[in-house]
């Protein structure tokens, strides 16, 4: 499903955010790709959806070499990947419902179509009931789950979540993580990146550490010991 091979990402002049990253995930993994602050965690995730070019090395998914997409193959690369990142990014006078329908009316898709998908993604992440309120009368943990929603919308094989819980309580946080582990239930790959040394712990799945631009460690129901 993701095959990352020798990767490298330079920014100019010479800072280096990764080094040489090699990794593969196989469809319908769980994943979490952990390390402090700073050591190319969040670098990797924008390659996975070409938000960044990396400097060298080869990006597959699902056997198609991305490393040097062109700009027009993007979106078409944007709907098998769902991207949620810390930053809710939610458009305030839209609401609910309007802000998940947004993603599909960028993409040209029929209103018919999208007033079925839109009530179907809410309910998948609890939401069924919000659909008119706007984001400022929600909670922290309901924006991300707009958020998710949004994001889940083209069904997509591929879940990036770049610190899904990072402004979340612990109570929000558990709740966000177990949305995740359902939608990795339905067969999507889930790719968490995170610092929560003990969202990590507790979900006892993969685990690859990134130090310094490299991959330290890659353990199968592994813990986050950096």
């Amino acid at each position: 499903m993701i095959r990352c091979k020798n990767i490298s990402k330079i920014y100019h002049p010479d800072i280096v955010a990764l080094k040489n990253v090699s990794l593969h995930i196989q469809p319908g993994e769980f994943v979490s790709i952990v390390g402090q602050s700073g050591t190319g965690k969040t670098t990797l995730a924008k390659l996975l959806f070409a938000e960044e070019r990396p400097t060298k090395g080869v990006i597959e998914i699902g056997g198609w070499d991305i490393s040097k997409i062109p700009n027009r193959d993007i979106p078409v690369l944007r709907r098998q990947i769902g991207v949620v990142f810390q930053d809710f990014k939610l458009l305030p006078k839209k609401t609910v419902g309007e802000n998940v329908a947004f993603a599909l009316e960028v993409s040209g898709e029929r209103p018919k179509r999208i007033a079925e998908v839109v009530p179907q993604v809410l309910r998948i992440v609890g939401l069924g009931d919000r659909a008119h309120r706007y984001p400022h009368q929600l909670s922290g943990g309901e924006q991300q789950r707009v958020v998710i929603a949004r994001a889940l919308v083209h069904r997509p094989k591929i879940f990036v979540a770049d610190e899904p819980t990072g402004n979340l309580d612990t109570l929000n946080t558990r709740e966000i993580i177990d949305l995740l582990l359902r939608i990795n239930e339905f067969g999507t790959t889930v790719v968490l990146v995170t610092h929560n040394r003990e969202v990590v712990n507790a979900l006892k799945k993969r685990v690859i550490t990134i130090d310094h631009g490299e991959v330290v460690s890659d353990v199968e129901e592994g813990r986050y010991r950096i």
